[in-house]
């Protein structure tokens, strides 16, 4: 590609990358941001892709032809065919001027590809004041141990057989947090362990899979899980029993780190801001 490592280096407020997401920044180096150029025909996934491990083809692809990389401001647009397709355009930059552009090039590459979602993806940095959208965070393996949880949970395949089938109707009524999802995956024994909460013979959270693998730079990632506990459970602690378990998990196995994306003020977001994690940015997503 074309990238200039002295124009893109200071525009990138936060560590997100286009098709990849967050991405440590001892890892990130121009060589990733041409690594997405590289594949953007292909249909495959780099091999430090957190996609990979669920198989087929990337879906999420850079429009290469329409990439803008100027020394104010960097605007990389994606396209997704999943659904009724996105088109996204990740604006990189300080002038104000840079969401207006990215703006008006999303909504024009939405129109030449025939898909319903146009979104504006912007970076902002961790001294942003009254964020909103995604707040990027790290946990660094480093910094102290996470020792074993007390508490009702473990992996699903450890539970008796009656408190295992009750994982369906669990992920079923957990679908908008990507449950359904993953029980096919488990189903298919395409992932990880995933380590559940039940009580009364009953699962009633859930956070997996867990799965280390190496990131741009060789380094044991602890990949995102998917995370969730039925509302009726909340308020019992058992998210954090579930996320310190992870996070034993995780170390036990040898990652160095993990990087995890929650929304700002959401439940998820409290709880990792309370467990001391750091925050490395945010994005702020808007539809055009």
């Amino acid at each position: 590609m074309y990238f200039r490592w002295d124009w893109l280096r200071p525009q990138l407020t936060a560590p997100i990358v286009p098709t990849l997401g967050p991405i440590h920044p001892d890892a990130l180096t121009v060589d990733i941001f041409e690594d997405i150029v590289r594949v953007a025909d292909t249909g495959d996934f780099l091999p430090y892709d957190k996609d990979r491990r669920w198989g087929g083809e990337k879906d999420e692809r850079v429009l290469r032809d329409d990439v803008v990389h100027q020394r104010e401001h960097t605007l990389i647009p994606t396209l997704m065919r999943h659904g009724r397709g996105t088109v996204k355009v990740f604006a990189y930059g300080f002038p104000d001027s840079v969401t207006e552009e990215a703006t008006e090039l999303v909504a024009k590459l939405a129109a030449r590809h025939d898909v319903v979602n146009a979104r504006v993806v912007r970076p902002l940095g961790p001294e942003t004041t009254h964020p909103r959208g995604t707040r990027i965070q790290l946990k660094d393996f480093a910094t102290g141990p996470c020792p074993t949880t007390d508490g009702p949970v473990r992996p699903v395949t450890d539970w008796p057989t009656a408190v295992q089938e009750t994982f369906a109707p669990f992920a079923e009524a957990m679908a908008g947090e990507g449950l359904t999802f993953l029980h096919t995956r488990m189903q298919a024994g395409r992932c990880g362990p995933v380590l559940v909460a039940a009580i009364a013979d009953r699962v009633v959270g859930a956070i997996g899979p867990m799965d280390v693998r190496p990131d741009a730079i060789g380094r044991p990632q602890l990949m995102p899980q998917y995370f969730a506990v039925l509302p009726e459970a909340r308020g019992r602690g058992l998210g954090r029993v579930l996320w310190r378990a992870a996070m034993h998990w995780g170390q036990s196995h040898g990652a160095a780190y993990q990087l995890l994306q929650t929304e700002v003020d959401g439940p998820s977001d409290r709880l990792c801001q309370s467990e001391g994690l750091a925050y490395l940015g945010f994005t702020h997503t808007t539809s055009a």
